[in-house]
This record gives C-alpha cells, sequence and structure tokens, in this order.
C-alpha cells in the first residue's frame, strides 16, 4: 500500500513539476525576466516550488492553505540547491514538514524544483492501519464468538452426561431403597457418534447398577425379615428359660455349685433376650414406621434414664448438668429414651468402676436442645472413631464387656 501512494503522489508531482516549469518560462520578448513558478495556475496547497539559477536559490516558497505564498528558511533553500537534477523524486524533511520532492532542468536553463507534502500520505496510511487494525479486531472478536458458539453446541451433549452423572453421584447408595431414574437423554445416548457412545454405555451401566440396588434391597428386605421373625419367636422360649429358672431357684434345693450353675444359666438368658431385643429393635427401625411425635420433656427423660442406670452400676458416679427451666422438643419419646438408654448403657459398659459420667442438657445459639453425655475414662480410640456409630460396632473385643454393643 505504501508503494501504491508513492506512485500515486509521484505522478501528482509530475504534473505539477510540468506545470510549474511551464509557469517559469520566461516570456517572449523578456528573455532576462523570471516569472515566479509558484503564481502559476493549478497548483494545489502545500504545494513547495524552487527555482535554482546558476547554484542559488532565486526564489523558493510554499502555497499556503489561504492562497499566499510562505517563505522557506535558509536551510530549507540550501536542502533544495543540494538535490540532484535527475528528475527522480527524493522524500526530505524540512523545517515545516516532510516532502516528496523532484529537481528538474528546465529548458531555458534554470532547475525548477518541486515538491508536495508527504502528510496526506501518512495519514491516509495511518487511517489505514487503523481500520486494519479495527476491522481485525472485529474479526477476531467475531471469530472467537463463533468458536464459542460452536463449541458450547459441541460441548453441550458433554455437559448433559456430566449433569447425570453428578446427579447419580449425590444419590444415598450405601443402604436403603435407591431409585435410580435418572438417565441420559435418547438424543445424547445414540452410539453413532463419539458423545452418544458414552452416553450410551453410561446408560447401560446405570441400568446395571440399577437392577444390583434392586437385588441389594431385595436381600436386604429378606434378611431384615428373616432377623425380625427369628427374634419374635425366640422371645419365647427364652421367656420359658427365664420362668423356670425363676421357678427351680424358689423351690428346689441346690448345692452351692448347683445354684451357681443356676444363676449362670438365668444370666445368660438375659443376656440372650437383651440381644433378641435389639436385633428386634433395629428390624422394626428398618422398616420405618413413622415416629410417634409429641412434646417431650428432655429434662424428664434425663432424669428418668440416669436414675434407673445409677441403680444399674451404683459403683459409678452419675451427675446431671440441667438448666432451671425444662427443655421441651418435639420427637418421639420411646426414640429418644433408647437413644439416650444406648449412650448411658455404653458409658456404664466401657469404663472401670470410680468413673464420673456427666449427662447435661443445654440449648444452643440456634435454639435447638443439645443432651451430651461425658465421662472421664479412657476415651475412644482415634482410629475407631470413624465406626463408633456402626451397629454392634466394639473397638476391642477382647476388652470390652461382653455385652457391650454399639
Amino acid at each position: 500500500m505504501d508503494s501504491f501512494l508513492t506512485q500515486q503522489l509521484d505522478k501528482q508531482l509530475g504534473q505539477a513539476s510540468h506545470l510549474s516549469n511551464e509557469a517559469g518560462r520566461p516570456q517572449l520578448g523578456n528573455p532576462s525576466g523570471r516569472p515566479d513558478p509558484l503564481e502559476g495556475r493549478g497548483q494545489g496547497v502545500g504545494t513547495l516550488i524552487a527555482r535554482i539559477s546558476n547554484g542559488q536559490v532565486s526564489s523558493a516558497g510554499l502555497l499556503a492553505s489561504d492562497a499566499t505564498r510562505d517563505s522557506l528558511s535558509p536551510g530549507d533553500e540550501k536542502a533544495l540547491a543540494d538535490l540532484r537534477h535527475d528528475g527522480n523524486p527524493v522524500d526530505r524533511t524540512l523545517s515545516t514538514g516532510s516532502y516528496r520532492l523532484v529537481a528538474v532542468e528546465a529548458p531555458y536553463g534554470d532547475v525548477i524544483v518541486t515538491g508536495l507534502p508527504l502528510a496526506a500520505k501518512q495519514n491516509t496510511l495511518t487511517s489505514l492501519v487503523w481500520t486494519m487494525v479495527v476491522v481485525s479486531l472485529a474479526g477476531l472478536v467475531l471469530i472467537g464468538l463463533a468458536g464459542t458458539v460452536l463449541i458450547r453446541r459441541t460441548m453441550k451433549p458433554l455437559e448433559q452426561l456430566s449433569e447425570v452423572a453428578t446427579q447419580v453421584s449425590r444419590l444415598p447408595l450405601d443402604a436403603g431403597e435407591v431409585a435410580l431414574a435418572v438417565r441420559v437423554p435418547p438424543s445424547n445416548a445414540h452410539p453413532g457418534t463419539e458423545v452418544g457412545s458414552v452416553g450410551h454405555a453410561l446408560n447401560l451401566m446405570l441400568d446395571n447398577v440399577s437392577k444390583a440396588l434392586e437385588a441389594r434391597q431385595e436381600s436386604e428386605t429378606k434378611v431384615r425379615q428373616f432377623v425380625a421373625d427369628a427374634s419374635h419367636e425366640l422371645r419365647t422360649p427364652l421367656t420359658a428359660i427365664r420362668g423356670y429358672t425363676e421357678l427351680m431357684r424358689m423351690t428346689e434345693n441346690f448345692t452351692p455349685d448347683g445354684r451357681k450353675s443356676l444363676a449362670r444359666v438365668q444370666s445368660q438368658s438375659e443376656r440372650m433376650t437383651t440381644l433378641v431385643e435389639d436385633l428386634l429393635l433395629l428390624a422394626r427401625l428398618d422398616e420405618g414406621q413413622p415416629l410417634k411425635l409429641a412434646d417431650v420433656d428432655l429434662t424428664q427423660l434425663v432424669v428418668e434414664t440416669v436414675s434407673d442406670e445409677k441403680v444399674m452400676a451404683p459403683d459409678r458416679v452419675w451427675q446431671l448438668e440441667l438448666p432451671e427451666e425444662p427443655v421441651v422438643v418435639r420427637g418421639d419419646a420411646s426414640q429418644l429414651h433408647q437413644v439416650l438408654a444406648n449412650l448411658l448403657s455404653n458409658a456404664r459398659k466401657h469404663t472401670v468402676p470410680g468413673t464420673k459420667v456427666v449427662t447435661a442438657v443445654m440449648r444452643s445459639a440456634d435454639g435447638s436442645a443439645v443432651v451430651t453425655v461425658t465421662d472421664n475414662g479412657a476415651g475412644i480410640p482415634p482410629e475407631f472413631v470413624d465406626r463408633v456409630f456402626a451397629r454392634f460396632a466394639r473397638a476391642d473385643a477382647a476388652r470390652t464387656s461382653p455385652v457391650g454393643s454399639g
């Protein structure tokens, strides 16, 4: 583009040089007179013209915007006088700006220097550069937007696959009945494309997992039913054993060893009854029976439960920390009693005589009721904390009571 603009400027410069040469031609009948070539017609604003006679600048100036003549500095005149008179355009920087100059030796012996300002060419180049920059930036923005739209359209099926996988990852698959109904839409599960193959494989995997969960649920239901039936059926013979044992202890005379053996039978039958009751309770809980909600006085419940444990283990130090006002909550009294009795039972079974057990009832900052059972015993081993609430979990079966259970 610079070369093209230079060629156009040189063409204009050639025309201006021809006009200035004709304007500076001596008049007929007055060969010694030299008219000012800048006063010739057809020259544009900013045109520079100088006449060089015998190596000296005899006249020089440029056409101002108001059609007046502006003089050149001595330095500018010297620069013009030093130009070669070969008719080839050159660029020079003068005090008034940059010019494209050409020095031509006229037929009448003088050298006429003609120049046109380079400002128009430079402005055109600058405008062209900015235009290219703006167009390029706009093109990049459009390409970016089109690429974004195309990528989002391409990635949309993958986003749906990710959404399905995320929904499945949030389902509680570890226990209970799970309805695994989420699937990849058929439009994204066609094996004809890469994404469709992945979606089809994911649906097959979800179908397999769903069948496995149904089989597990069916197996758990059967086991739960068996435990409930077995526990219920065992209660009758165990009750009979305990009753006959108590009857024999009251009506028969035994030797000391016999009484010791009978007491052992009675204690083991009581232990077995406790285990059966626990199994039956777990089976009932697994059935998901609705809670019998009512207003429960936690303060009174704690007092009664601790009193029961105090009778069973008078060698522990049982303490209560209760608020002045009763703490009433909405809940199932039977279930709350079972939870509290289990905590206190563990504190009794897994501590040595003389251990202090503190049961506290309080209100938290958000108004919730909080019940804590704390003892100063050996504590729970760190490696057992993650399993402390698992069913029948024991930190060390060799050191715990044979009847202790989680």
